[in-house]
């Protein structure tokens, strides 16, 4: 084996290295970029529960006030919401089941 045929190799090699380090570089780079992201959108969330809370807290208290029930009233909201999608999975089956059972007609 040549000595040219050796520095080939070993240039091939180097190269490869090169290329290899390359991506490495671009995807620590896009770790940090999502690392950074990630906390940004984890602030937020905090920063959207805390109004949130204090939202509620307010309207609870407007709510006392105004002589309403709170619990009550989310109780029967959580109520609603359930009937409301029960009733829209009711009504995709049955519409799922009719299109099934229909038949088919050519004229």
């Amino acid at each position: 084996m040549g000595l040219g045929s050796t520095t080939k190799k070993l240039q091939k090699v180097a190269d490869m290295a090169d290329d290899l380090y390359t991506k490495l570089n671009e995807q620590r780079e896009q770790l940090q970029e999502l690392r950074s992201t990630v906390e940004e959108t984890s602030d937020r969330v905090e920063d959207i529960d805390r109004e949130q809370a204090e939202q509620r807290a307010l309207l609870e208290a407007i709510a006392e006030e105004q002589g309403l029930d709170t619990d009550a009233i989310l109780t029967e909201a959580v109520i609603e919401d359930a009937e409301a999608t029960d009733d829209s999975s009711t009504d995709e089956a049955d519409t799922t089941a009719e299109s099934q059972s229909a038949p088919e007609t050519t004229d």
